[in-house]
């Protein structure tokens, strides 16, 4: 071996310590990066691919009740490949076992055999028999919490009727990866189940024979989403529409998008915080060593050694101690990346993961992580090759200083020495002890939002349900009622307060500025649902009026 290659393994051996430490934060940032990159194509090649295969659908639109005839004449409008009728409902569930209530989403099977759009995906068992009025097909995760398999039966509340439904087989939706009950913030696989119905007793089941109240729509590559939404809007709105929508407002494909947003965001910022400490810390190390080592600079270039061959082994110092962190970092980003995909798999109701780490991704991965420390090893080195011998051997000149006005100052405050000290230190190197007045203020920042996260969840939950909705129980009624419900409601046992409300689906336009929200309509006076400003006062919505939210009343450009 070469003198300088000894050198090298000796002071990599020797700086063991400092070197452990730079090659973990720069293992940090490669596993990092691996994580949430292929994390973001496993979940997005896993969508894509389900949307694909499944045919998922490009618009959704619901009415109250159109007739079947409107049908064709959707389907005629331009852009639209293919559009499907169907019947969808909400109903209260019965499942043997359970004390709590749960809710199903009713959905119709086509009589003619398998959906055009958003295709059920069996897992186990068959489809219920078209002609069949109680035999169901439910939602894996439904049946999978509830312990459910073929053959199996519950009760459901059809309009008014306890009907026995019995489980043919359980399947998976495109529609439905994460599966989300009305008003519910999270999942509840045990208490809201997905029910596919025949058609023939959904109609039955919900009035609707010869007439649909869900409308699934298929476009064609490059058509015009806005003008297929409007041309729907203006055909079903007479039969009680309550506005068609994209993919973007369709809750499952909405929350799997965020999930992905936000795995792009931790790609791009995550990672590079590491990188850039790295870098930082390889500038720190070698400049330290280099200083120390300036007279044996000088007496490998008396020797003879050139600027190339010293720039390149101090180069080569960080590119070792680099080594060692992307080794660390690709087995750590494998692990994990392997982790999530189990998690997500979880999380998320996917038929299927598909999960391709592949090479140029590490490669990818190992290249920044290189480039991160020569980034932070290059100034070092070439002011360690631009050396001369004769300087190199003697000792660093000392800097010089002139007394300023910062120095008549402190000697006026008659400042103790220590404290001149300091303050010097700051005001001849200010952007040293900015940099790290920085990296202060980043690790205090990075502490308190950790904890204030904390916080600030509790309050959200006080304000949401000590002041906003301090009811126990919300029952929801899949028609409106008169208020004397509220009267029979009045005499369950146990209830000491009932309250109604009026929800209804809203489109709230100002110009070209439109929202798709609810309307809620409160008695005055209401002391379990209540309006909540920001100082935490109660509003009560003025005669004749409406109260908007200050995010809404800023998305619609209204005061």
């Amino acid at each position: 071996m070469h003198a300088l290659d000894r050198k090298l393994l000796r002071d990599f051996a020797r700086l063991w310590a400092q070197a452990l430490a730079i090659a973990l934060v720069l293992g940090c940032g490669v596993a990092a990066l691996l994580t949430s990159f292929v994390m973001y194509q496993a979940l997005g090649d896993s969508r894509d691919a389900y949307y694909e295969r499944n045919r998922f659908a490009d618009l959704w639109a619901t009415a109250r009740r159109a007739p079947l005839s409107l049908l064709p004449e959707i389907a005629a409008l331009p852009g639209v490949r293919t559009a499907e009728a169907r019947i969808e409902g909400l109903v209260t569930l019965d499942i043997p076992g359970r004390e709590e209530g749960a809710v199903g989403r009713i959905l119709s099977l086509p009589a003619s055999g398998e959906p055009l759009l958003n295709l059920p995906l069996l897992r186990s068992g068959r489809l219920p028999d078209p002609d069949a009025t109680d035999e169901v097909a439910v939602n894996e995760p439904f049946a999978r919490a509830n312990r459910f398999v073929p053959g199996d039966s519950f009760f459901a509340n059809l309009n008014g009727t306890r009907r026995e439904l019995t489980i043919t087989g359980t399947v998976l939706s495109p529609e439905f990866i994460y599966t989300l009950g009305p008003g519910a913030m999270m999942p509840d696989n045990e208490g809201f189940g997905v029910i596919f119905l025949p058609e023939r007793a959904a109609a039955a089941a919900f009035d609707m024979s010869g007439a649909f109240n869900s409308l699934t729509v298929g476009l064609y590559k490059g058509a015009s989403e806005p003008e297929a939404i409007d041309r729907i809007d203006a055909l079903l709105d007479r039969y009680g529409g309550t506005g068609a929508h994209g993919r973007d407002r369709q809750v499952s494909h909405s929350f799997v998008s965020s999930e992905l947003d936000q795995l792009w965001t931790m790609t791009i910022v995550m990672p590079p915080i590491f990188f850039g400490v790295a870098a930082f810390l390889v500038n720190m190390v070698l400049g330290r060593i280099v200083a120390l080592e300036r007279a044996e600079i000088g007496l490998l270039k008396a020797l003879g050694y050139s600027n190339r061959m010293i720039a390149q082994h101090y180069l080569m110092l960080a590119a070792l101690t680099a080594a060692v962190g992307i080794l660390l970092g690709w087995g750590a980003g494998a692990w994990l990346a392997q982790g999530m995909a189990r998690l997500y798999a979880r999380f998320f109701d996917f038929p299927y993961l598909i999960f391709r780490g592949s090479w140029s991704v590490y490669v990818v991965a190992g290249l920044i992580g290189l480039a991160s420390a020569a980034f932070g090893a290059l100034r070092v080195a070439l002011s360690a090759a631009r050396l001369p011998p004769a300087v190199a051997m003697q000792p660093p000149a000392p800097p010089r200083f002139r007394r300023g006005a910062t120095d008549l100052l402190m000697a006026r405050l008659r400042l103790s020495q220590p404290a001149m000290m300091i303050l010097r230190s700051i005001t001849r190197w200010p952007a040293r002890a900015a940099m790290s007045a920085l990296g202060i203020a980043m690790g205090v920042a990075v502490l308190s939002a950790a904890s204030f996260f904390d916080d600030a969840m509790d309050k959200m939950l006080d304000t949401t349900f000590g002041l906003a909705n301090r009811q126990d129980a919300v029952l929801m009624f899949a028609e409106n009622r008169p208020e004397i419900v509220l009267d029979e409601l009045r005499g369950l046992p146990g209830a000491l307060q009932i309250e109604g409300q009026r929800v209804e689906p809203v489109v709230l336009r100002n110009g070209h500025l439109e929202k798709h929200t609810t309307l809620e309509a409160r008695r005055p006076g209401a002391d379990l649902s209540r309006i909540v400003g920001g100082s935490g006062r109660v509003i009560a919505a003025p005669p004749g009026g409406v109260v908007l939210a200050a995010r809404l009343a800023r998305q619609l450009g209204l005061a």
